[in-house]
């Protein structure tokens, strides 16, 4: 019994902290705490909505329909010569949400998030090829990433914030790992890549 209560703990851990839901929190950070602040609540709701249509809504039916076509279940898609298609559908819909964004003028640090996230799933893909990479990592080292980067372009300290992300990134690797689906090295590996390609976007932007 106990052990089966871990196994539904880890499945929680990882539909919640989704690579896909991490761009928004990003968002709603730079919406919370910098002049972004300033900007009317409508045109913060249809951000947020954009962000959530083109980074967790449409890549994430579209890889559903596609592990559906398979026959494949979760655990199965998980192998890393399957994940390939996921990551295309995801990089494509990345590239469609930032195409809007550019198109329609939205501040300029907005885009710099979808950019951060597009840039590391496009490493993901990349790394992909030669050894698997969990991304639920990399997303959260994308969070560790921009959080410091944001924090030294708008002079505010993230330490307590980067404590958070630290105890929920430990929390999450814990359950990939429970749940088999990635071992330490996979773990690691995604969360310092992550970390690296947001923080190195972010400051060169």
């Amino acid at each position: 019994m106990k052990q089966k209560r871990i196994i539904l703990a880890a499945k929680v851990m990882s539909v919640v902290f989704t690579p896909f839901y991490l761009p928004i929190v990003g968002l709603a950070c730079l919406l919370v705490f910098t002049y972004l602040s300033l900007l009317p609540l409508m045109y913060k709701l249809y951000l947020l909505f954009a962000f959530w249509l083109f980074t967790v809504f449409i890549p994430t039916m579209l890889i559903r329909i596609y592990r559906h076509y398979q026959g494949w279940s979760l655990f199965e898609l998980g192998s890393r010569e399957r994940r390939v298609i996921p990551y295309v559908i995801s990089i494509i819909s990345y590239m469609m949400g930032y195409y809007l964004m550019t198109a329609v003028h939205v501040p300029f640090f907005v885009c710099a998030v979808l950019i951060a996230a597009l840039v590391i799933q496009v490493a993901c893909a990349i790394v992909n090829l030669f050894v698997k990479v969990s991304t639920h990592m990399a997303a959260i080292g994308g969070v560790a990433g921009a959080l410091t980067a944001f924090g030294m372009v708008f002079g505010f300290n993230p330490v307590w914030w980067l404590c958070l992300v630290l105890i929920v990134a430990g929390l999450v690797g814990t359950s990939r790992m429970v749940l088999r689906q990635h071992s330490l090295n996979e773990i690691t590996l995604g969360f310092l890549l992550g970390t690296a390609c947001s923080f190195a976007t972010v400051a060169l932007l």
